[in-house]
């Protein structure tokens, strides 16, 4: 059963007061409307401890923005996956665009950490999406299919089936306030569905929730929903502000 998800990713955002004074209103909300939607956020990890106390009798899932693909030693500046789970955390985003980019992390690494999760029993949201000069060149669909094929080729089918989230999240509509059109973005979502079950089987794929990330606001969330394949979203700038992250996790009926 494909889950409905908005998650926010805060990157690195806010002063503690100002996320956990965030949390809290979400929270509130949440709490009120219950919406159809699971919501998670993605705070810096500074915050992960006292936010998953704060939000413990909550339905909102405090999630991670990076793991590290190693379980320990000296790498200065990661997080390993125990780590994460010590301080209540059990969901971690893996192969973000800017972690491509500005760390230089490549498909074989990032698969690396999407096991390294499945092996203290946490889950990934995996990122893929392609740049303006791939799509440009029509070979968007190659470089997606390789993010994907290529991450997940060391995983088993049981993990994925039950633990597995991919967002898309074409790199050319992240903070520039442009994004794919609901046809073009459903377009890709039921490539990478088509993808997993061609290399994992129909039930993985079935089972795979597959957001769309990318600019999403307040305005188009209602139309990307309304797509089959784009089960929710990952929402970067937007989620910074109380009332578009609320009306975007509205959207998701």
């Amino acid at each position: 059963m494909r889950r409905k998800i908005v998650a926010a990713n805060w990157k690195m955002n806010l002063t503690f007061p100002q996320a956990k004074e965030l949390a809290l209103r979400l929270n509130t909300w949440v709490k009120i409307h219950k919406p159809v939607a699971e919501v998670f956020i993605a705070p810096t990890h500074l915050y992960l401890e006292q936010l998953n106390k704060d939000l413990r009798n909550s339905s909102i899932t405090v999630i991670s923005q990076n793991v590290s693909a190693m379980p320990d030693g000296a790498y200065t500046g990661d997080v390993s996956a125990q780590q994460l789970l010590s301080v209540g955390t059990k969901i971690s985003i893996v192969g973000h665009s800017e972690r491509r980019a500005y760390h230089h992390e490549v498909n074989k690494y990032i698969g690396k950490k999407i096991t390294h999760l499945y092996e203290n029993g946490m889950s990934p949201i995996l990122c893929v999406g392609e740049k303006l000069e791939d799509r440009q060149a029509g070979k968007h669909f190659d470089v997606v299919k390789e993010q994907v094929s290529v991450a997940l080729e060391r995983q088993s089918n049981e993990n994925l089936r039950d633990n597995l989230i991919i967002a898309y999240e074409p790199v050319w509509a992240i903070g520039t306030g442009r994004n794919a059109a609901p046809d073009q973005a459903q377009e890709m979502h039921a490539f990478i569905r088509k993808i997993i079950g061609d290399h994992h089987g129909l039930q993985v794929a079935h089972n795979t929730t597959i957001l769309y990330g990318g600019s999403v606001n307040a305005g188009n969330a209602s139309d990307m929903f309304d797509q089959f394949d784009i089960d929710g979203a990952l929402v970067g700038g937007a989620s910074l502000n109380f009332d578009d992250f609320t009306t975007i996790i509205s959207a998701r009926k």
